[in-house]
């Protein structure tokens, strides 16, 4: 990045609470909004599951629902920093398209970034566009946002995503792969669903102090992903924990990095993946290394979770609960794609 980002706000709608402050205060808290979910198929049985606590009328369709969450996170967003919509770009990440999620089986997706337009009220930058790319696509596109400030007219970018992976569909093909938490396996993700978006500017604003710098971000496509045969190596992951650390400038350098916040849902796979390339990257010794995972709070949320884990890593720093000044945030996509961003308290930086 030619220049750091800040963080100015964000929003977010996640089982942990109906807003950015609400769903951060139980991640610091460390609660959990697990709860048990019945199935269509097979009838009677049971998973573990993270659901927001909503009225059926919000849940008409899977695309409705999509919709009025992420409309829900991005008017709070705008509230955290009193933006124009009309003078923002939003910047909003779908689930993958791999998975052909059931809120896009009867509406084509091409549709979805109007419709979400029309439930917060008003128009955004025309230069406004969805992502495909999972959770790491946010952090992925760093690098662009900041050539997108740059333009005239442009005052802030809203990037971030939404998905639901509570739904038959998902969670019968996380079944059949054995990759759900259950009794019979400790190692599996809670399928969960959330909103969330972080508002970006390209400098300080003296009016409303901004939440934490970023300094560089990195991304890098896994060939051996979790729906492949072969177990990933870390190659992706440490290309773009490398990627994030190059081109910084006078930023942060790797012993600076005391802590980290990932997007990792509680998997064998996950886990191994993360261990392998930390131990290739991170090469100043450490007594620890402490790991902030919203998972344990939200379970595994998808297309928002690049978006959540700066959120935390932001919120970290402003309410005094960091183990440091500089964090590392490790996003990781289910098709492959690896995402690394290194962010930094504001005073720090």
């Amino acid at each position: 990045m030619k220049r750091p980002l800040y963080i100015a706000g964000g929003g977010a709608v996640t089982p942990a609470g109906l807003n950015r402050r609400q769903t951060l205060a139980a991640v610091r808290a460390g609660l959990s909004a697990y709860e048990e979910y019945l199935l269509a198929e097979p009838m009677g049985a049971s998973q573990i599951v993270s659901r927001i606590p909503t009225h059926w009328s919000l849940r008409t369709t899977d695309w409705d629902w999509l919709v009025n969450m992420a409309a829900r996170a991005i008017m709070d967003a705008l509230a955290s920093t009193s933006a124009d919509p009309r003078t923002t770009v939003l910047i909003l990440v779908l689930p993958e398209q791999f998975r052909n999620h059931a809120a896009f089986e009867e509406e084509d997706p091409s549709g979805f970034l109007n419709a979400i337009v029309r439930a917060c009220g008003g128009p955004f930058h025309e230069a406004s566009r969805t992502l495909d790319g999972g959770a790491a696509a946010s952090i992925g596109v760093l690098h662009k946002m900041v050539e997108i400030l740059a333009h005239p007219g442009v005052e802030r970018v809203l990037l971030g995503g939404v998905d639901s992976l509570v739904n038959d569909k998902d969670i019968a093909r996380l079944a059949e792969a054995g990759r759900l938490k259950g009794s019979d396996n400790s190692q599996g993700l809670v399928p969960g669903e959330a909103a969330a978006f972080v508002c970006l500017q390209s400098r300080p604003d003296s009016k409303s102090p901004c939440l934490a710098a970023i300094h560089g971000a990195g991304f890098a496509q896994e060939a051996d992903s979790v729906l492949t045969e072969r177990y990933s190596q870390g190659k992706a992951l440490l290309g773009a924990l490398q990627g994030a650390l190059n081109g910084t400038g006078d930023g942060p350098r790797e012993p600076d990095i005391v802590f980290v916040v990932s997007n990792g849902n509680g998997e064998r796979y996950s886990g191994w993946e993360a261990n392998i390339a930390r131990s290739r990257f991170y090469r100043t010794r450490r007594e620890m290394l402490p790991i902030a995972y919203p998972a344990m709070t939200v379970g595994e949320v998808g297309a928002a979770g690049g978006a959540l884990a700066l959120l935390v890593a932001s919120d970290s720093f402003t309410a005094g609960y960091a183990p440091g000044p500089v964090a590392m945030c490790e996003v990781a996509s289910e098709a492959g794609l690896r995402a690394a961003a290194l962010v930094s308290d504001v005073k720090s930086g």
